[in-house]
């Protein structure tokens, strides 16, 4: 009886869309329809999208400045019902749609990422922390965690200082306010000798991906791990410069 009057007065709805949905269902046709799958084809090394018969490239700007990660990965295009969902994440703490996508993408995940593993968020200034009562990256890197089985923490990398926004700022001025943003902890190396088993590569992980320089910068203060560097976010915008 509770929990037919639970679906009487709460009766199941869309993440995305909020439109009534049966039960065991997260997600409506049409908003599935309305999500893009950011592109296969593309240059493993910095993402961009590519065509099928030059990927995985490198691409013409990877030959001339090769990133310092060794491969970038977006698991959706920024775009209607994602977009949507990494807003109400970011802006009102809602994570329900944004963890349900990463879970969507669990058998691409598992192809991309190994158990040894090591996963480190994209640290968020502290300020904001303390805002959102949330560090997004590192909540992503605990659900991917717990289905990966494979190891992150959200201590080995760290911001420094505090940044303007990126969102405010044109391509140039978000690699300028960036150049010094990041950094390793004091006690990396204790950090990384107690995971096991010990880690082979290391991916950075962010929501979002824009012009990329947070990813860039921060895949590069983590190759002094000494180990293969690569980048992941869930979403990825069409932006180019």
């Amino acid at each position: 009886m509770v929990n037919r009057m639970r679906d009487v007065l709460f009766p199941p709805v869309c993440f995305f869309c909020k439109e009534p949905v049966a039960e065991g269902v997260c997600c409506c046709g049409d908003c599935l329809q309305d999500m893009r799958v950011y592109a296969h084809s593309c240059c493993e090394r910095c993402g961009t999208e590519l065509p099928e018969s030059l990927a995985p490239g490198p691409c013409g700007r990877c030959l001339k400045h090769p990133p310092p990660q060794s491969q970038t990965h977006s698991l959706y295009c920024y775009q209607g019902p994602v977009r949507d969902a990494i807003l109400e994440w970011k802006l009102q703490g809602h994570d329900a749609a944004a963890a349900w996508l990463v879970q969507l993408a669990m058998p691409r995940l598992r192809e991309l990422i190994d158990e040894d593993a090591l996963l480190l968020p994209v640290p968020m200034p502290l300020s904001r922390m303390r805002k959102h009562g949330q560090h997004h990256a590192a909540n992503m890197c605990r659900w991917l965690a717990d289905d990966l089985g494979c190891s992150w923490d959200w201590q080995i990398l760290r911001r420094m200082g505090e940044q303007p926004r990126q969102s405010a700022l044109s391509g140039s001025a978000r690699r300028k306010n960036l150049r010094k943003a990041f950094t390793l902890a004091a006690d990396y190396e204790q950090r990384c000798q107690i995971i096991s088993p010990a880690p082979s590569a290391v991916w950075v992980v962010d929501d979002l991906l824009t012009t990329g320089s947070t990813l860039y910068f921060a895949a590069k203060t983590c190759l002094d791990l000494g180990m293969e560097v690569n980048v992941l976010s869930l979403a990825r915008t069409l932006y180019r410069g």
